[in-house]
């Protein structure tokens, strides 16, 4: 099955019109996009982008052969710039399936949100999915038969979840061609788009792409180890929560206890439980390790930097003369430990850390103690990540 992309990007395209944002000045060229329309194998058209003729004569292709043409959208009637000569849009009622006289066979999915999703299996038997904007599947309880579909198009950075219901119901699985689509200026084109996409194992392409449903395609793998480090509010922590927001059953893991009569660290927590996916669950611990060694699903730890308080605390590192006289080895042998449990997990791991020794030299010997370990904590776990991220202003800055 032949996919054409005739746009890739939000009903109203990008850069939206008169639009202002630094998002929509730097979409141009590759990054600039019509409003999301598929033409598949030249004879079926999913959604209208302005000027499809247009558009499809760019990609070197023709409309001149659709036979069916299906709205996804919840609005009635045909788009914009509607051509003369093709068959009038229709919608397809949830549950119904639509035979094309192409021999491509159409299913509606019924959606969380207004619209309808189209399930197309092709003459040959390969089979896409394609979502409206910030809509996800329904009542799916299980991967479609025959499995997995070969490729999915959906709003990945609008609806995360939805990709992680696919996922969790096996209907997009590792061999699943996961495409971006609907993306509008939230986020900004280049590299950043590209990135946060592959974070979720997915992708985009330009508009006019031609793509085969099945066919290999190159994505960045997923890293099972991830260390995202930053300063305070630098946007750390939402940075690691993005990384896992695509997928089912994340075991959130809170190092930071509780603290009795601090309204201002109760109400810092609640606001984080309230950011996660109602779909995680959360584990409030120190103990790592036992977690690090056992199979699981993905799991998120916030933070290390609570986590070495913790085993400071318990070594005696505050205290000068516990400290010279066996403490510092003790909490040695504790990060070596939690190291050692980082190198051999088999569990996709993000962890978050804060980076503290960019400022001034504390002013306490036991202020300058947890810098400096920390420091040295941060560069251990590194070195057993795949991936490390350092978050500055937001901005997320890949150091490998």
């Amino acid at each position: 099955m032949e996919l054409t992309l005739l746009g890739t990007g939000a009903p109203e395209g990008l850069p939206r019109p008169d639009c202002p944002c630094a998002a929509c000045a730097c979409a141009v060229g590759d990054e600039a996009r019509a409003a999301t329309s598929l033409l598949v194998d030249g004879a079926l058209l999913l959604d209208l982008t302005p000027g499809p003729a247009f558009a499809a004569a760019r990609a070197g292709r023709s409309i001149a052969g659709v036979r069916q043409v299906l709205l996804s959208h919840p609005h009635d009637g045909p788009a914009v710039e509607f051509p003369a000569g093709l068959p009038a849009p229709v919608r397809v009622p949830d549950g119904r399936e639509l035979s094309v006289i192409s021999g491509h066979r159409v299913r509606a999915m019924a959606l969380d949100a207004p619209g309808t999703g189209y399930e197309v299996t092709a003459p040959d038997g390969e089979r896409l999915l394609y979502l409206p904007p910030g809509a996800g599947p329904a009542g799916l309880s299980q991967a479609p038969r025959p499995g997995p579909y070969g490729m999915v198009l959906l709003d990945v950075l609008g609806r995360p979840d939805a990709l992680a219901r696919l996922r969790e119901t096996g209907a997009a699985g590792s061999t699943t061609d996961v495409i971006g689509v609907h993306l509008d200026h939230d986020v900004p084109p280049g590299r950043e788009l590209h990135r946060r996409l592959a974070a979720a194992g997915a992708r985009t392409v330009p508009d006019g792409t031609t793509l085969v449903v099945g066919d290999y395609h190159a994505v960045p793998d997923l890293p099972r180890r991830t260390l995202v480090v930053g300063g305070a509010r630098s946007g750390k922590s939402v940075e690691a929560e993005r990384r896992l927001e695509s997928f089912p059953e994340v075991l959130y893991v809170a190092t930071s206890g509780t603290r009795e009569d601090d309204r201002d660290w109760a109400a810092r927590v609640a606001h984080h439980r309230e950011r996660r996916p109602g779909s995680w669950r959360t584990a409030e611990t120190c103990d790592l390790v036992p977690l690090l060694a056992a199979d699981g699903p993905p799991m998120l730890i916030d933070c290390l930097a609570l986590w070495l308080t913790d085993a400071m605390d318990s070594v005696g590192a505050w205290d000068d003369e516990k400290w010279a006289n066996g403490g510092a080895e003790a909490l040695a042998g504790r990060m070596a430990e939690l190291v050692a449990a980082i190198r051999a997990t088999r569990r996709t791991v993000v962890l978050v850390s804060n980076e503290v020794g960019s400022g001034v030299v504390p002013a306490t010997a036991s202020g300058r103690r947890f810098r400096d370990e920390l420091g040295r904590l941060n560069a251990a776990v590194g070195d057993e990540c795949e991936h490390v991220l350092l978050v500055v202003s937001g901005q997320a800055l890949p150091l490998r």
